[in-house]
This record gives structure tokens, C-alpha cells and sequence, in this order.
């Protein structure tokens, strides 16, 4: 499992009170009226050419917000002084989909140059994502800065791994000032998408170390899953994170339910106690899902760390160097 570090995450914390820039809705409204409606467009585009590359963008905020705050530093390639973020343990060989942020970027820059940041497109595709899948639409607020560095150890350090559990997860979010219920509402954003037979080997050979499959997984969809990722198969292949994977809707939680959630992470929300009634709400009824959701989309895209930050023309590098960029291991 992915070990995070408290201390780290507890600073984080604190620097999201107070700190960094006032966001807003319609931050844009004056400066590039059409920014909304432009990253719209693009990411009907990447749906219509790939149905999976919407659940990949979604992906992406959480995967940024997590670490330092919502500053576009996972989108940031690797320099000769810094390691960045798309190679640590829970973003390699399973991030994808940033050329969609690239093609956003673009139509932007042509709009409104130097305007639009790289990390208020991921909030805003983000958001598109799902509803563009059938899930609900919520306001954005917008006025983030993008960072001038990243750090893999800092999205090593924070990051879940697909073995946590409920309480960790719970424990994890908890240090980010979201609740519970945001964190099960949150993890229902695996209602669109797919994951990598890697994530699951052991809960189908060797859960807990026991040489035995996760006994909770039902019967026919373990025999399903089997058959997708055999031992000793490329722990690449990807199967659906839920029984609509194309559809953001509620039936992910119907799956828990039925002893079917793909990630470990995801099923202990189901076997946990401080978890399941959530679980149980979300699935008997998806109008409460997709309010939770939307708060909690929300709540996340708040998150700073309150560092100096510029405008990327370019969403994989900084503009140009900067004194105050330090080489990050």
C-alpha cells in the first residue's frame, strides 16, 4: 500500500486556508467569454473520437488536486532538474488522455492567449466529463494559477494505492477537509472509465497475502475477472470500472452492493461499516449521488497550496525559468 505522509499532507492543509487565489465563477467572463463553451466543444470531440478519454481527463483532477493543490503540476513532463509527477507510482502507466488538455489548450490560446490557465481546463474538463456521460453540471469556479514546478515524491507520499481501504481513504480525505460522504460520492467518478488488470492482481490470487482471492468479490464476476487477468497475463489489459462504463450513473454503487467493484478501494466501501450506508444511499438513489458528487468536485477544486504560480502557453512546461523554481527529487 501507499504510505502518504502526514506531515506533508497536514501542511498542504493549512496552506488551502486563506491562501492562494480567489476563486470565482465566470473568472473569465470579461477576459475569454467563450473559455467555458470553448472546453466544452473540445471535450465533445475527444468523447466522440474516444469514449474513454472523458473518464481519463476526469481522472486528472484528482490525480492534480491531491498533490499541492489544483495547480496543473501533474501535467508537467520530467526536466533535467525535476521529477515530476506522471511516473510515480499511482500515475504511470495509468494517467492518460493529456493530449486532450493539449488540443483544449490550443483552441484557448487561440482565443484568448495567455489567458485561460492549464489548471482551470482541468477543472473545468473535469466537470464536462461528466456531464457529457450523462451526470450532473455544476458551476465551476475559476481563477487558478498553474505551478512552476512538480514533485513525484510529493504524488508518491499522497497518493492512494489501489489496496487502501476504507478507513485510510477516509483518514486521506479527512486531512483535506472532506467528509465521508464526500469521499463515497467522490469515488463514484469510477462510474465511467476502465482500470489495469495490475490494480487487481492480488485481490484475485493473493489477497492480504493469503495465496486466496478477496473472498467478497461475487462468483461470476470473479470467474469474469479471471478470465481478463490470468496470472502470469499482461497486467495492462483494462476492464471496466463498472457495468456502464461509458454512462455516468449510480450503478457503480449498485455494483458494490452486488460484491462487483473492480479496485479493492472501491469494494471496501461496501464491507466497511463507516462506509456502506452511504454506499447503500448512492445506489437506491441517484439524484443524492450526483449532488453529492457535484459538492464534492467543488470542494476539491478548492484546494491551493498558495505557491507563486504563472499562466502556461504550454500545459507540459513552465514558460521559462524561474528563480524561485527549485529542482524537486
Amino acid at each position: 500500500m501507499s504510505l502518504f505522509n502526514p506531515h506533508l499532507i497536514l501542511h498542504l492543509l493549512l496552506l488551502t486556508v486563506g491562501t492562494g487565489e480567489i476563486l470565482r465563477p465566470r473568472f473569465y467572463s470579461e477576459t475569454c467569454p467563450e473559455a467555458e463553451s470553448i472546453v466544452r466543444r473540445e471535450m465533445k470531440k475527444a468523447m466522440f473520437k474516444e469514449a474513454r478519454s472523458v473518464a481519463s481527463v476526469m481522472r486528472l483532477q484528482f490525480h492534480d488536486c491531491f498533490v499541492n493543490g489544483c495547480d496543473a503540476s501533474v501535467l508537467l513532463d520530467d526536466t533535467p532538474n525535476m521529477l515530476g509527477e506522471k511516473l510515480s507510482l499511482s500515475n504511470i502507466n495509468s494517467l492518460r488522455s493529456f493530449e486532450v488538455v493539449d488540443y483544449i489548450k490550443e483552441a484557448l490560446e487561440k482565443a484568448c492567449p495567455a489567458t485561460v490557465s492549464c489548471a482551470d481546463i482541468v477543472i473545468m474538463a473535469s466537470r464536462d466529463a461528466v456531464a457529457l456521460t450523462g451526470g450532473p453540471d455544476w458551476e465551476v469556479k475559476l481563477g487558478r494559477k498553474d505551478s512552476l514546478t512538480a514533485s513525484q515524491k510529493d504524488s508518491d507520499d499522497i497518493m492512494p494505492s489501489p489496496r487502501a481501504n476504507a478507513t485510510f481513504l477516509i483518514d486521506l480525505f479527512k486531512r483535506f477537509d472532506l467528509s465521508v460522504r464526500d469521499m463515497v460520492a467522490l469515488s463514484g467518478s469510477h462510474s465511467i472509465g476502465q482500470g489495469r488488470c495490475f490494480s487487481i492482481m492480488f485481490r484475485l490470487y493473493n489477497q492480504s497475502g493469503s495465496g486466496k482471492p478477496d473472498p467478497v468479490i461475487e462468483p461470476v464476476y470473479k470467474k469474469k475477472l479471471n478470465k481478463l487477468c490470468p496470472l502470469g497475463g499482461d497486467e495492462n489489459v483494462t476492464g471496466d470500472l463498472d457495468a456502464t462504463p461509458y454512462v455516468f450513473d449510480n450503478q457503480y454503487f449498485k455494483d458494490l452492493v452486488s460484491g462487483r467493484g473492480f479496485l479493492n478501494s472501491d469494494q471496501t466501501l461496501y464491507t466497511s461499516r463507516e462506509t456502506r450506508e452511504y454506499v447503500k444511499r448512492f445506489s437506491e438513489d441517484q439524484g443524492e449521488f450526483f449532488r453529492a458528487f457535484a459538492e464534492g468536485m467543488v470542494k476539491l477544486g478548492d484546494l491551493q497550496s498558495g505557491r507563486p504560480g504563472e499562466v502556461r502557453s504550454n500545459c507540459r512546461v513552465v514558460n521559462r525559468r524561474h528563480n524561485d523554481v527549485l529542482p524537486v527529487s
